[in-house]
């Protein structure tokens, strides 16, 4: 169940997190949608891995933004020198 919540919250993290990060990313309600979701799987994932987290406890929504936020700014520094 714990998947399923990090995946809704991605979802809505990646909406936040597009609107918050200046520069144009990735456009597309699905492709900002799948951004959440890996930020907020990427948070839950690292935070498990530096014991902030317990297994079984997926990232709160600040965790996921931050997660998305730091993927779309990988995304801007890629896309700049391509």
């Amino acid at each position: 169940m714990h998947l399923i919540w990090t995946i809704l919250i991605g979802f809505v993290a990646g909406l936040v997190a597009r609107a918050i990060t200046p520069g144009s990313g990735p456009s597309g309600f699905f492709l900002t949608a799948a951004l959440g979701i890996a930020g907020a799987l990427a948070a839950t994932f690292l935070g498990q891995l530096l014991h902030w987290y317990r297994p079984g406890q997926s990232a709160g929504f600040i965790g996921a933004v931050v997660g998305a936020v730091i993927l779309l700014l990988g995304y801007h520094l890629i896309a700049r020198k391509g």
